[in-house]
């Protein structure tokens, strides 16, 4: 197990809470997909299920188990979104500010929840609580504006709205 550790754009430091990495569990999804060919996305998608993101050290205990290169691992992992290399928060508010959303507030939405948890979007708090992102259409313009927070759909979203509702997270 090795502790992994960062620090975030505004230089929070992140080592206070290291995550500690157990490879074993990771060994048995190998096992699953031993001798499969096409499996590198659904084992980094378990990976990723596992730990929250994709740990550099799962990253090379993948590629050193399935004899992918290292180079091809990580391409795949920062060519899809979906994937992510940082560790995130166990909570996640994504912030809608396409077209109606933005028009219709989001942005102010986004400057207040900033002020209030002390992050910009794309980071995550010191202590693992909270990650803020931006996306660009939810698919729900006519409840604009909008935010997931933990996959629920929250519409008409004021910004007092919005930092309550993240604030009260736990």
């Amino acid at each position: 197990m090795t502790p992994s550790a960062t620090s975030n754009q505004h230089g929070h430091d992140t080592a206070a809470a290291p995550l500690l990495i157990d490879l074993s569990r990771l060994g048995r999804i190998l096992d699953q997909f031993a001798g499969k060919p096409g499996s590198l996305i659904p084992i980094l998608q378990r990976t990723q299920d596992l730990y929250g993101y994709l740990p550099r050290e799962a990253i090379r205990f993948i590629a050193q188990k399935t004899r992918i290169p290292l180079s091809r691992i990580h391409g795949v992992a920062t060519f899809y979104a979906q994937f992510h290399l940082q560790r995130r928060g166990r909570n996640l508010v994504r912030i809608c500010d396409g077209t109606a959303c933005h028009v219709r507030g989001s942005g102010k939405s986004l400057q207040a929840l900033q002020q209030a948890v002390g992050i910009a979007p794309g980071e995550t708090t010191p202590d693992y609580k909270l990650t803020v992102e931006v996306v660009y259409c939810l698919g729900s313009c006519g409840i604009s504006p909008v935010a997931l927070v933990n996959d629920k759909v929250c519409g008409r979203l004021s910004a007092d709205e919005l930092v309550r509702r993240v604030k009260a997270l736990g």
